[in-house]
């Protein structure tokens, strides 16, 4: 929470007038619901497009009552903010209203009324009956799910009929999700998205002068494919990925990092070594391509070690100085 809203949770009771500080807040406040039952102050403005009905929204929110400093409820304190989906994860009418009203990067502070928060019951033991709340929330993103899950459910013929820029509208936000999940260490639902995402891009034919932008999207999907596949220990499948990428732009250095990565998991390490050095030819200081090779050095003079031992052990003479082989 902000200084400012703090501040006002700690005013006395009343005024000089004898309004609440809530009641003082309110008259600088923009009426969103018609009714003054929502009303909104803007602390930092967003950018962009506003949230669309249906979208799943990345948000930081905590709620008070009045004269209370502390929040009665809040998810501040967690790492990463759940995705909450519109209509269905979101159980306040008031905080709806308001989301519909933000743009990504926006912080505002809202009151709700009962009608628009919890009612004329409340929610005991924290909410009393018929009680107006304050809620701070600051939108992190949102994504357009309605939009994307429409337009995936149609065929391919009728994926077609709309403008290209639709469909590389529907593939980020595709692979938004995916990157969302990818950073809750859901995996396995990443990788999904990101799958859809390349179907969709692989479906459509452009004209030769548009394939270009497609490629583009195409290859980034594919980096995402390939990084997933590592964190699911999938080697093969991640340098499949990355081979592909390495198709569309042969000099990216992510794509070979990612296919060293792979070739090093599979004990393949002439092919790690080839990936990785073309990746530090491209990029010469990348910390991590440095520290990946400085790792196939090692793992390459354990197995040479290792290799030693063994052929050692198999040609050495026997306790009666017999080698192997003989009888």
């Amino acid at each position: 929470m902000s200084a400012s809203s703090r501040s006002l949770n700690g005013l006395p009771p009343s005024g000089a007038d004898g309004r609440s500080p809530y009641q003082r807040l309110s008259q600088r406040m923009l009426d969103l619901s018609g009714d003054r039952g929502v009303l909104k102050d803007v602390i930092r403005e967003g950018s962009g497009e506003l949230v669309t009905p249906d979208a799943s929204v990345l948000v930081k929110y905590s709620g008070y009552l009045e004269h209370m400093d502390k929040p009665f409820d809040s998810n501040c304190f967690r790492k990463t903010p759940r995705l909450m989906k519109l209509g269905e994860d979101i159980t306040l009418w008031g905080m709806e209203l308001g989301l519909l009203s933000m743009r990504r990067g926006e912080l505002a502070r809202f009151l709700f009324k009962p009608t628009y928060a919890y009612g004329m019951l409340g929610c005991p033991p924290l909410i009393p009956p018929n009680t107006t709340v304050l809620f701070e929330i600051e939108l992190l993103d949102f994504l357009d799910s309605a939009e994307s899950d429409k337009f995936c459910a149609l065929s391919a013929e009728q994926q077609d009929q709309f403008p290209l820029q639709k469909v590389l509208k529907v593939a980020a936000t595709e692979r938004e999700f995916g990157n969302y999940l990818f950073r809750q260490n859901r995996f396995y639902d990443a990788k999904v998205r990101y799958k859809q995402a390349l179907l969709l891009l692989h479906r459509r034919s452009v004209p030769l002068e548009e394939q270009h932008v497609v490629e583009t999207a195409k290859l980034l999907v594919l980096l995402n494919l390939s990084f997933t596949y590592l964190k699911l220990e999938q080697p093969a499948v991640a340098l499949r990925y990355g081979e592909q990428a390495l198709s569309i732009d042969q000099k990216n250095a992510k794509a070979l990092f990612r296919c060293g990565q792979a070739c090093l998991l599979m004990t393949e390490y002439q092919k790690a070594r080839d990936f990785l050095v073309r990746a530090q030819k491209e990029q010469p200081f990348n910390h991590d391509i440095n520290n990946e090779l400085k790792k196939l050095a090692s793992y390459y003079r354990d197995y040479m070690g290792k290799e030693k031992e063994m052929c050692h052990r198999m040609f050495a003479p026997g306790e009666h100085g017999s080698t192997v082989g003989e009888n």
